[in-house]
């Protein structure tokens, strides 16, 4: 595991089956915004466990998903 993913104890989550169907239902509503299967699932993770997601991608602060987006560059 990468060294600066244990400096900030970092938690892995598997995908589960409600999380995939989350990503799926988030298809429409990201698909302007570029959004991938990789960027639906972690989504969907964040809305099923109510946190806030931190990311560099910018598209992401304009979808209203009901959770808190964070871009941090």
């Amino acid at each position: 595991m990468p060294t600066r993913l244990i400096a900030v104890a970092m938690p892995v989550s598997a995908l589960r089956t409600a999380d995939a169907i989350e990503a799926a239902r988030l298809r429409p509503l990201t698909r302007a915004a570029g959004l991938s299967l990789g960027d639906r699932a972690c989504l969907a993770l964040a809305i099923q466990r109510k946190a806030a997601v931190y990311t560099t991608d910018a598209a992401w602060k304009n979808l209203d998903l009901g959770i808190e987006v964070q871009v941090i560059r």
